[in-house]
């Protein structure tokens, strides 16, 4: 089978887009839920200021408390009403304590609860975008491509977002807005104070993330890259499970699954290093900026700038109002990797497909098919020159040829699964470019070289080809293909599930569901790609004999190497290096 170029490895050649981009590109996705996203802000930045005035109030009231007490034991004629003075103070103290720490648990819930909901919305949303972008590139983009890759992308890649926006977008705005407010709090007791506040939280919230976030981004690409290469091998590993204990493989597939393991390892570690280093600058920063606050309090003190009470609040607020942009600085010890999943999960979801499908044309019917003047490569590799032919209505077509003489890619360009370089390929008369992809899905049935099964029952696996069929369908559609009286025999019948990849029936068996589906579509058009080459000569004998019985008025193109297989035919080509004889 011929491949074209692994998207991945162009991706991974490409240079990578900044963290801001992506963040941006991510960001524009939460447009449908903004109205929910402003709600998280809001309650997220009043739970915080709760959470940083509870300290304040309670040093503001200890400090009343001490000046109340000391000013009490002036005179003694002042003592009762100083006492009923400070009982008051102290009980509506705790009160607003008690409110404050309440609220800062309601509040905190109900912003992690926008978040949440936002972000696992976001994720479905995301999820049937990569589908649905896949669905465009297959199968020319993704032919050859690897695939544990791509289960990485689909899978942990796009879950890794969950991070983002659960707990990156709304943090982010919160910190801005809760250090402004502090900002403007701290400005009333000493501009001085106001811009060590700024600086502080500049330092703390951004220029220590965006440090050690540029030496971890390319890290958080390698390690997903890394985690989806050893997804391919295991996956490789499990599906040639067979062969690798009858070739006695398995201690070298077992080093070698450890040396990904141990890169991996490796890579990881290096992320854990950049996190604990940032960890400890980031709790250093914010006891130096502690301990200025309370040196400049001291200070201003003494200059007479503020007074006692202003001391202990400044130093309190500063000391009590790094939690926002804290949890902003944690924000980036796994944001290398989630902005490498996003960017993974970007790429995908930009990338444009080979093949455009048609919509909007004017409907058709099939009345044959054929080849025009086809020129056809795989990137530089050329599979048909100037090829064509022609394939009545109602006739079987037989092309004989060695492999890799360009069989196969004629089927594949009748499917549309690639566009022609030079000439046309036509149905009913039409180049194939002009007609509505689905109108040429449903024009055709295509029976592939090897008939991939899923694990579900037989029934399923066959109806497939007409999701709403009823049993009888299916049924009549496995009598066409031979496949009916075998099934029978099995204990479940057709709900009898196949095992993955269909590992639980034979080639032939397997190669009989195939024709099934392809009956049970009922196009007009069967494209038949060796569906003997792997058969003995009786299974053949039951394939060719269920197609000659089933196929009713189609018009059939029969590709083979086996001239056994052409007794089928009605006309017969050959085909020798995509030239036609």
């Amino acid at each position: 089978m011929r491949t074209t170029k692994s998207a991945d490895t162009s991706h991974k050649a490409n240079s990578r887009r900044s963290g801001i981009r992506i963040m941006g590109q991510l960001m524009g996705l939460v447009r449908p839920l903004l109205p929910v996203m402003l709600l998280a802000v809001i309650l997220g930045t009043a739970g915080y200021l709760c959470a940083i005035f509870l300290t304040i109030l309670a040093g503001y009231g200890l400090m009343q408390i001490l000046l109340n007490t000391a000013v009490g034991a002036i005179g003694s004629d002042l003592i009762i009403s100083g006492a009923s003075v400070l009982q008051m103070k102290i009980y509506s103290l705790m009160i607003a304590l008690v409110v404050m720490a309440v609220m800062r648990g309601i509040l905190h819930y109900g912003e992690q609860y926008c978040n949440h909901f936002i972000a696992f919305k976001l994720l479905a949303i995301i999820r049937h975008k990569v589908f649905a972008t896949l669905r465009k590139l297959c199968p020319a983009k993704l032919e050859g491509r690897d695939k544990g890759n791509l289960i990485s992308v689909i899978t942990s890649d796009i879950e890794l977002l969950e991070v983002f926006y659960a707990h990156t977008i709304s943090p982010i705005v919160i910190a801005v807005l809760t250090s402004l407010v502090m900002i403007l709090f701290l400005g009333r007791i000493s501009p001085a104070a106001a811009i060590l506040a700024l600086a502080g939280y500049l330092t703390v919230g951004a220029a220590i993330p965006l440090y050690f976030g540029s030496r971890g981004a390319g890290k958080g690409m390698e390690f997903r890259n890394e985690f989806g290469d050893l997804n391919s091998f295991i996956l490789d590993s499990l599906r040639g499970l067979d062969e690798t204990i009858q070739y006695r493989q398995g201690e070298a597939r077992r080093k070698a699954m450890e040396e990904r393991s141990d890169r991996l390892g490796m890579v990881q570690k290096s992320l854990n290093r950049l996190e604990a280093s940032q960890k400890s600058v980031t709790n250093l920063a914010i006891l130096l900026f502690s301990f200025a606050m309370l040196f400049l309090m001291i200070a201003l003190r003494q200059a007479g700038s503020v007074d006692l009470t202003g001391m202990l609040v400044g130093t309190i607020a500063m000391m009590g109002s790094f939690g926002p942009v804290t949890a902003l600085a944690s924000l980036s010890n796994n944001l290398n990797q989630t902005l490498a999943s996003g960017e993974r999960v970007l790429s995908i979801l930009e990338e444009a497909p080979k093949v455009e499908e048609v919509t909007g044309a004017s409907p058709s019917s099939f009345f044959g098919a054929g080849a025009d003047q086809v020129w056809f490569s795989y990137e530089e590799e050329e599979i048909l020159k100037d090829y064509s032919i022609q394939i009545p209505q109602g006739k079987v077509v037989g092309i004989h040829g060695a492999s890799g003489s360009g069989k196969s890619t004629l089927l594949k360009l009748l499917m549309r699964f690639w566009d022609v370089q030079g000439g046309q390929m036509q149905i009913s008369g039409r180049d194939v470019r002009e007609i509505n992809t689905a109108d040429l899905r449903e024009m055709e049935s295509y029976v592939t070289q090897e008939t991939v099964l899923f694990h579900d029952s037989i029934a399923n696996n066959i109806a497939i080809g007409k999701t709403d069929a009823s049993r009888e369908e299916i049924m009549e559609a496995a009598k066409k293909a031979s496949i009916h009286d075998f099934i029978m025999t099995l204990p479940k019948g057709y709900d009898t599930e196949v095992g993955e990849l269909g590992d639980t029936l034979s080639g032939g068996e397997k190669q009989r569901i195939g024709i099934a589906r392809a009956f049970l579509h009922d196009a007009p058009f069967l494209l038949l790609d060796e569906p003997t080459s792997n058969l003995d000569s009786l299974n053949e004998g039951i394939i060719l004999k269920s197609l000659k019985e089933g196929k009713g008025d189609k018009t059939v193109l029969l590709v083979s190497h086996r001239k056994s297989s052409m007794n089928l035919a009605d006309v017969v080509y050959e085909m020798d290096n995509g030239r036609v004889s």
